[in-house]
């Protein structure tokens, strides 16, 4: 590539400086830790955290609180892993992405199912999170209809303007280049992600002060005439899907990190980061959890801000829901940013002298490039129209999670780990790790098959592109 050797020759002639850039001619990074903290705050703590109450109420106080313990242990121990191959195992040389990662640490093959899993997934939750913000948006307008005709009124409001809405901000903010540049969004992101959790756990202990503690079981939901066995298992395996989902972030891990600042060595600045991150979300999902069961007990709504188990103060409903759509505004960016870059870096080594592709155009002060326009609002557009088709929430949650979980989340990492760390097969740590890969594949297998059910179930009975809350 022309490009590549005229960055060469510059650097060998002392043009780039130490200062402005790295070893590899990029430019100089200046994240920190903390930075990387609200990273990965933003990518977990997010619309997940809503169905979490609905989830105790399919798996009761126990199995409940036994499942996000687990998820939330291995996905601290697989990301942990995942740290370590951020550089390349021979050269040492930087994996920019969680996919460059994968091809330099397990080879070609395993590089293309990752392009795909990763890919796909990206694809699903921005698409989720379109239909999650539009509902927050119509929650917002529901609140104050309610508050002014009653909690008896209709106060149905279509989605589809407010995904329009959603899309056409996305859209100025998809010009974003980088996740170098997204830290003020995350930082803003995850203040919000605190914003309405904390206020969902005030209003669920608001609820059980004035109201007590809803009907619970043990188990959740129990078996009788309106709840049979089998329904009862389909939802047990979605509410374990909806779990997964909340723990889903290792796919951009690698990006994460590559934000980071060469001193201290990313892998100890991302290892502190991500125990941080985790950790919190673990409190904050126990408290949501736990508390919104209690509250709710197994009546508890799918989406317990927009479902409205809230009805007053309805100021404080309205604020937890535009808390959402900020939050999810910033998130979608952050989880866009793998499949952006993934197209575009593929785009300029495909046609590296074309200027619509390479070149940068000022414009009002702002640097346009044409391919990251021309792709970045359509791909918002496409994910915005298959969003007014398919307006699911937690079915398609579900599924999410549990294509995501085992693939993205747990086997590339220990994959990534065994290889690097030349880790002798049929050793106690491989057989471990085998063993906690396995028994996640089934969990992910199990609740996709029950996602799927839920999903087929509501496409039956929805028409598209007319969804209202």
């Amino acid at each position: 590539m022309q490009n590549g050797s005229t960055l060469s020759t510059t650097m060998e002639s002392g043009y780039l400086h130490s200062e402005e850039f790295d070893d590899d001619g990029r430019i100089k990074r200046t994240g920190s830790w903390t930075n990387a903290t609200a990273h990965i705050i933003t990518a977990v703590i997010g619309s997940g955290v809503l169905s979490l109450a609905w989830c105790f109420a399919q798996l009761g106080w126990l199995a409940g609180s036994i499942t996000i313990v687990l998820f939330s242990v291995i996905t601290l121990y697989t990301s942990l892993l995942l740290t370590e191959c951020y550089r390349d195992p021979v050269t040492g040389a930087r994996n920019y992405t969680y996919m460059d990662a994968v091809k330099s640490n397990l080879g070609t093959l395993q590089h293309k199912f990752c392009s795909v899993a990763q890919c796909g997934v990206l694809i699903g939750i921005t698409i989720g999170y379109t239909t999650t913000t539009a509902m927050s948006m119509a929650a917002v307008k529901r609140s104050n209809c309610f508050h002014k005709y009653g909690h008896e009124a209709a106060c149905h409001v279509p989605n589809n303007p407010f995904m329009v809405i959603f899309a056409i901000i996305q859209i100025l903010l998809s010009q974003v280049p980088n996740f170098h540049k997204l830290t003020p969004l995350s930082v803003i992101a995850a203040i919000m992600s605190f914003s309405y959790s904390f206020i969902g756990i005030g209003l669920s202990v608001s609820k059980i002060i004035g109201e007590g503690i809803g009907k619970t079981t043990l188990t959740g939901i129990p078996i009788g005439k309106d709840f049979t066995a089998m329904e009862k298992m389909w939802k047990t395996l979605s509410a374990l899907g909806d779990f997964a989902f909340s723990y889903s972030f290792c796919f951009v891990l690698i990006e994460i990190q590559d934000t980071l600042k060469s001193s201290p060595p990313e892998n100890k600045q991302m290892k502190k980061a991500t125990a941080i991150g985790i950790s919190t979300s673990i409190v904050f999902y126990m408290m949501c959890g736990m508390l919104g069961y209690a509250a709710f007990g197994n009546e508890a709504p799918g989406n317990f801000l927009t479902g409205f188990g809230f009805y007053d103060p309805f100021w404080l409903v309205d604020l937890a829901n535009i808390c959402i759509v900020v939050h999810l505004l910033g998130a979608y960016q952050v989880l866009a940013q793998p499949i952006y870059g993934y197209v575009e870096s593929w785009s300029k080594e495909k046609w590296p002298q074309n200027k619509l592709i390479s070149k940068e155009f000022s414009l009002w002060g702002y640097d346009i490039n044409m391919l990251r326009f021309v792709w970045r609002t359509s791909y918002v557009i496409v994910m915005t129209i298959i969003a007014m088709i398919f307006p699911f929430f937690n079915d398609f949650v579900g599924l999410l999670g549990a294509c995501t979980f085992w693939p993205l989340s747990v086997y590339f990492p220990l994959e990534m780990y065994i290889s690097r760390a030349k880790i002798r097969k049929y050793s106690f740590t491989w057989i471990w790790m085998q063993i906690v890969s396995l028994v996640c594949f089934i969990v992910s297998l199990v609740a996709a098959i029950g996602s799927t059910r839920g999903l087929i179930i509501s496409v039956q009975l929805f028409k598209p592109f007319q969804s209202e809350s």
